[in-house]
């Protein structure tokens, strides 16, 4: 699984990414965070606002913090 947390560095994307590691080591996942932070990579997936989740190549979430549960339960539904 490839998860991709979309943010050019804001305390929301720091802490999206923070939450989403903790996550994927709570579930035991075999999964690939990735950080990206370039502005044209994150248009690519044509989200308005970050932080945004990618999970294996689809938007998941944009644009607000989720809790961890929400977090657990977006990994579940894609495959984990």
């Amino acid at each position: 699984m490839e998860i991709k947390i979309l943010g050019t560095g804001c305390a929301k994307c720091k802490q999206l990414e923070k939450v989403v590691r903790e996550a994927v080591d709570e579930m035991s996942l075999d999964a690939t965070v990735v950080k990206v932070t370039e502005l044209t990579d994150i248009m690519e997936y044509g989200i308005m606002s970050t932080p945004g989740l990618v999970v294996d190549g689809e938007v998941r979430l944009a644009g607000r913090l989720p809790k961890m549960a929400e977090v657990k339960s977006i990994l579940e539904r894609a495959g984990a």
